[in-house]
């Protein structure tokens, strides 16, 4: 899943990101308005998590830029005010949900998790495929019972390809989007080296496979 956290509390945007970032979430973070549309224009986001107080650009504007797109993309609202109208508001302007500050960490986190799948197509909440088992909300993967040591980005490589439909290729491109953050070098060899020890762990026979210059598909 990638996520953007804008937030002018820069303290604050950047422990969100910590937080989920150690969930094996891709996260950008940007600190103002302005900052938000840019990135969005250039990048798919799953989820956008948006304060609603933000210089230069109102939280209010990106909301409706955002929703007038029409893209996949959630909205996520944060805002230190509780009243009612408040958040009527603001699901209003187009938001997908909405938290009022101060948060429990662990609810942010459900709420996103929530919002991601609704970017994408259902898919059940574990996933079971070649005999590989994996459980985002519990972080663990295993492969015929045996758990499975993954790295963060491993684990979100895997997630990404245990997602698409049987038989789909998954590019290095798409991997890149969505397993890593917008600081990663686009021409890196970065996804090779993770799938290539991502297959060492999950031993034989292979369910990782190779398409010439496609990308990877994954199953028996």
């Amino acid at each position: 899943m990638r996520v953007l956290v804008v937030e002018d509390e820069e303290l604050l945007a950047d422990a969100i990101a910590a937080g989920l970032r150690h969930l094996h979430m891709a996260v950008d973070v940007c600190y103002d308005g302005d900052a938000a549309l840019e990135r969005v224009a250039v990048n798919r986001y799953d989820v956008v998590v948006l304060d609603r107080d933000l210089p230069r650009v109102p939280g209010d504007e990106v909301c409706r830029r955002l929703v007038a797109d029409g893209g996949e993309t959630r909205v996520l609202m944060l805002t230190a005010a509780a009243s009612i109208r408040e958040r009527v508001d603001g699901l209003g302007l187009g938001a997908d949900d909405y938290l009022t500050k101060p948060f429990a960490f662990a609810e942010l986190v459900a709420r996103v998790e929530a919002l991601g799948r609704r970017a994408h197509r259902a898919v059940p909440p574990v996933l079971d495929r070649a005999g590989v088992q994996l459980d985002p909300a519990k972080r663990y993967a295993a492969r015929d019972g045996r758990p499975l040591a993954l790295s963060p980005k491993e684990f979100a490589v895997l997630r990404v390809l245990m997602r698409a439909e049987a038989g789909i290729v998954v590019s290095a491109e798409e991997l890149l989007e969505k397993a890593w953050d917008e600081n990663v070098d686009p021409f890196t060899n970065t996804v090779r080296v993770t799938v290539m020890t991502l297959r060492r762990k999950l031993g034989e026979p292979p369910v990782i496979h190779t398409v010439p210059g496609a990308g990877y598909r994954f199953g028996p």
